[in-house]
């Protein structure tokens, strides 16, 4: 198994509770998106937390834009 290297920054993963404070939302509102496939990519980590890469958050705002 690979790992993604990092050449000196390091991996910014958000909390759920940092993402629905940037976009401005209910914690139900976005766990409604993610049940129905509409919302950032998640990741689980070893505990069972989920995190959000920056880049994923990003890219997935940008896809929304380019939709209106």
């Amino acid at each position: 198994m690979t790992t993604p290297a990092l050449t000196g920054k390091r991996l910014d993963l958000l909390t759920i509770p940092e993402v629905i404070a940037e976009l401005r939302i209910t914690r139900s509102t976005f766990y409604g998106w993610r049940a129905t496939g509409k919302g950032p990519k998640c990741h689980r980590l070893p505990n069972g937390g989920l995190r959000v890469r920056r880049t994923d958050l990003d890219r997935w705002l940008n896809a929304l834009e380019d939709n209106e």
